[in-house]
């Protein structure tokens, strides 16, 4: 496929990286003098809540949003939101409940609060695990997917170029420290917006065009609920044994009611509030302004199916009808990935320019921040308190830098010749599962490390261990142990005949196991180290200002209102 990229294209995109490059380095400069190691990693009171909002999206929507949630709304449709809708619940519940035990007990890192909750056992054991996961799983996925989808647009033989010149660019960023990212990323918010929403009016005026209703997005968009209309149903119904193939697959990604039974809370809840990745932004802060910070993102998180699903879905109407170039198949058959890198191919000249700065926006934030996450783990959990407890803090601040470089290094290497398989699978769901498998076990010993003051570090440290397999369990074996259909699960087949328990469903089981299992261990076997539990949580630290309380009834209105329209 040749580059589809004109002159104002690239000068328009030239125009957006200078412009976060240099703001980049203002805000580097204006912050060198006498830095700090919690400066560095956390932007210690640096950060308005503004700039907490606008960093946790920059830092979520990423690749595997453009490219993999744009591929399941070409798939499933606007059912695939329900990852973003119920993550505007998941923020809620981390401003009201989370982040305050995080700030009233000085907490700087996800491995730091298991310690001085738990014991160091359970803190190195989680800080070691966060390395491996946020290395192999995360960062990777996020270099691939969005070199992916650059690729698609810069043309065939750059696909190498376009990941290291990701990673570089990330690379810049990140060694600026934590305001760096912060504040980059509000200029990085903005590009993903504007130039989102403007993939998705073409995508809106497309579909309008194609069936002789002129240029409207609204004409466009009412053509999508009638030319698509089980690509707007947010639940889809228990599979029948007369369903067919495509229904099924939909059924195990997204499994109805039984996902929001338990398995989409868990997902949402360990991303959102166990997340270094994520907390980090709002660690810095005082609580009104991380609070407010975090509500405003959950507020942005409403309408952000408008830029990363529509696009897919308008794909898929497109492609029944023939619409789609034929350069984005492959094989004769289009590849669900695609589906976000297809309608860019639409774009005007220029504004192809802005909708390539978009996408490259939203990888680079999100490599950053996920770099800067690895960084502050291994440096301050492991660095700080096991190799270098003397260090200076010039020398913490480039164990972090070096750190960073290395993590990123390990991205590149992992994704040259894609040697864990993300282009095998659907890049979206490939995290998910992978994530799915570790979530249910981080967030049962947060739970019950923040609500219940028995919970020992010797069931926190089996629960996560048991939780990861009993994972593997469910999703390797338990079929072939306790059959296909059972009071648990039901199990389905997947496109190679292979029967498989959706992994939702298995999400929150195996949850809901971890919580007994941990619960049992701490009566049975009581520990009096235990007693020196340090956190302190009391009842008057979740109260919530007039303010928090009618943003949060403004976001509950409007997804009550979203599922009653789509339900």
């Amino acid at each position: 496929m040749a580059s589809s990229l004109k002159l104002p294209d690239y000068l328009v995109f030239v125009c957006y990286f200078l412009l976060v490059a240099f703001y980049g380095y203002y805000i580097f400069k204006k912050k060198k003098k006498n830095e700090k190691s919690a400066d560095f990693f956390l932007a210690e009171g640096s950060l308005t809540w503004w700039a907490i909002g606008a960093s946790i999206i920059a830092s979520n929507i990423s690749a595997e949003q453009f490219v993999g949630m744009s591929g399941n709304g070409f798939r499933l449709g606007l059912a695939i939101s329900v990852y973003e809708w119920t993550g505007a619940v998941g923020l809620i519940i981390v401003a009201v409940f989370f982040i305050p035990i995080f700030l009233k007990n000085e907490i700087y890192t996800m491995p730091q609060f298991l310690q001085k909750r738990y014991n160091e056992t359970v803190g190195m054991l989680m800080a070691v695990f966060w390395l491996f996961l946020y290395v192999f799983v995360n960062l990777t996925s996020i270099l691939f997917l969005g070199t992916i989808a650059l690729s698609n647009l810069v043309g065939d033989g750059y696909f190498h170029v376009v990941m290291v010149s990701l990673a570089v660019a990330a690379l810049i960023i990140t060694i600026g420290g934590m305001k760096v990212i912060g504040y980059t990323d509000v200029i990085q918010v903005f590009f993903l917006i504007v130039g989102g929403l403007a993939t998705t009016y073409l995508a809106l005026t497309l579909v309008s065009q194609k069936f002789g209703t002129g240029t409207s997005a609204i004409n466009g968009f009412n053509r999508l609920l009638t030319e698509a209309p089980e690509h707007f149903k947010m639940i889809f119904k228990k599979p029948s044994v007369n369903s067919g193939t495509a229904e099924i697959s939909r059924y195990v990604s997204l499994p109805g009611l039984a996902m929001l039974a338990c398995g989409m809370w868990v997902a949402n809840l360990n991303y959102w509030g166990c997340n270094q990745y994520i907390t980090q932004r709002a660690l810095g802060a005082n609580l009104h302004t991380a609070r407010t910070g975090i509500l405003f993102s959950a507020f942005l998180k409403l309408f952000m199916p408008v830029i990363v699903v529509l696009p897919g879905i308008a794909a898929y109407v497109l492609y029944q009808k023939g619409g789609l170039h034929q350069q984005m198949l492959t094989k004769g058959v289009f590849r669900e990935d695609n589906a976000y890198a297809a309608i860019l191919d639409f774009l005007p000249v220029g504004l192809k320019g802005l909708s390539l700065a978009a996408l490259t926006a939203a990888i680079v934030a999100s490599l950053a921040g996920k770099a800067n996450s690895i960084a502050t783990i291994f440096t301050l959990d492991i660095y700080k308190k096991y190799l270098g407890r003397d260090a200076s803090e010039k020398k913490i601040i480039w164990i972090g830098r070096l750190t960073i470089i290395l993590a990123i290094a390990i991205a590149i290497f992992v994704n040259w010749n894609d040697s864990i398989g993300i282009g095998q699978k659907g890049g979206f769901e490939f995290i998910q599962k992978y994530t799915g498998f570790v979530s249910p076990g981080i967030l049962a010993v947060f739970l019950l490390g923040f609500f219940w003051k028995r919970t020992t570090s010797f069931a926190a440290l089996s629960g996560v261990l048991g939780s990861l397999a009993l994972s593997v369990i469910f999703d390797k074996w338990l079929v072939g142990f306790l059959g296909t259909e059972t009071f648990w699960y039901t199990a389905y087949p997947d496109h190679a005949g292979v029967f498989i328990i959706p992994f939702l469903v298995s999400m929150g089981w195996v949850f809901v196991f971890t919580i007994v299992f941990m619960v049992t261990l701490s009566l049975l076997f009581p520990n009096k180290e235990d007693k020196n539990n340090k956190i302190v949580v009391t009842s008057d630290m979740f109260r919530i200002s007039n303010s928090s309380r009618i943003l949060i009834g403004i976001i509950m209105c409007l997804l009550t209102a979203l599922y009653i329209k789509f339900w």
